[in-house]
């Protein structure tokens, strides 16, 4: 069996990581899902969380928005709205998201506003975990 499959991740606006990788741990609708080589088909959404997968023995970490995987015994794509790396996340910018999602669901709101400032600060709420969590 192989030791390793294709693994994309692909961002809104760029193309995150492309390369063989060991294993992938990703949050899923009904929680983690890890991914070996040789991996049963899949094909599943993915809500705001981490991910991690493993490149030449060494764990990578990134916060993912809301998206999709599809995996196969071989390869694994995964498509996001976003996707950063801890040390490419500001964490002031995220904070001060938190904080205006927070103050808006305070107000009163349309049902969809409530939803769209709920998804909003749980991306927020993700950035600011796995930054403190993972970038030193």
């Amino acid at each position: 069996m192989a030791k390793t499959f294709h693994l994309e991740i692909i961002a809104a606006d760029r193309v995150f990581f492309e390369g063989e990788c060991e294993h992938l741990v990703i949050t899923a609708i009904d929680g983690l899902l890890g991914i070996l080589p040789g991996h049963e088909p899949l094909v599943t959404c993915l809500p705001t969380g981490e991910l991690k997968y493993m490149t030449g023995g060494e764990w990578s970490y990134a916060a993912i928005s809301e998206g999709f995987i599809e995996v196969m015994p071989d390869r694994a794509v995964i498509l996001a709205d976003s996707c950063e790396l801890p040390e490419e996340i500001d964490i002031k910018r995220a904070e001060e998201a938190k904080e205006r999602a927070e103050e808006q669901l305070r107000q009163k709101q349309s049902i969809m506003e409530y939803y769209h400032t709920q998804a909003a600060l749980n991306r927020a709420m993700n950035r600011l975990k796995v930054s403190q969590k993972h970038f030193k």
